[in-house]
């Protein structure tokens, strides 16, 4: 999630400061894009407010305070209503300043929130959360666009999570990823141009 978004507002600052073109076409593939960055990103975090904090809080008590992280999930859905609006309007032939402001300020609380999360609350979930309940709670996550997320864990997950991952989906992960990422490459062509 963060390393496109991270790679979305490099291009959106680069088109802006004059680093690149974007005609018409790719215009569109980058507001698609941004949407789909969004779609993923509300998903993750409704997920977490609906299954994640509640099996955290019920397994680790009064020792975890939610509240600061659910504050930033509320803070997201705005966030995330103004990219997709200033991608619509960079695709509909508006400048693309609005969409890298609006980029940076996400990928900024984006940033902040994930490292946040990963020092606070997996430590909590290692000692508090049982394994059992873990992996039954992540089986629940699943969801989304799995066209997109996908193509996220194709290209930045390291080989042991995508051998793990692998272990956990079968075969059948293997065979999507094949049919997958002839398209996704196309379209990372288009929108990054690489």
């Amino acid at each position: 999630m963060r390393g496109d978004l991270h790679r979305l507002r490099a291009l959106a600052e680069d088109l802006d400061a004059g680093r690149g073109r974007a005609d018409s076409a790719r215009a569109a593939a980058v507001a698609r894009y941004a949407e789909d960055v969004c779609a993923a990103i509300h998903h993750h975090h409704t997920r977490e407010d609906e299954i994640v904090w509640p099996v955290i809080e019920r397994s680790a008590g009064a020792a975890v305070d939610l509240a600061d992280l659910s504050d930033d999930h509320s803070e997201l859905d705005p966030l995330l209503d103004r990219v997709r609006t200033t991608a619509r309007a960079f695709a509909s032939g508006r400048g693309v300043g609005d969409l890298a402001t609006a980029l940076r300020t996400l990928s900024e609380l984006i940033d902040e929130h994930i490292e946040e999360e990963e020092r606070r609350i997996f430590p909590v979930i290692e000692k508090y959360v049982p394994a059992a309940e873990w992996k039954e709670m992540e089986k629940s996550l699943r969801g989304g666009d799995p066209r997109f997320e996908l193509a996220w864990v194709d290209r930045y997950a390291s080989p042991e999570e995508m051998a793990h991952i692998r272990t956990l989906a079968g075969p059948v992960l293997s065979l999507l990823l094949v049919l997958l990422r002839p398209g996704h490459r196309r379209r990372q062509r288009i929108v990054f141009g690489s």
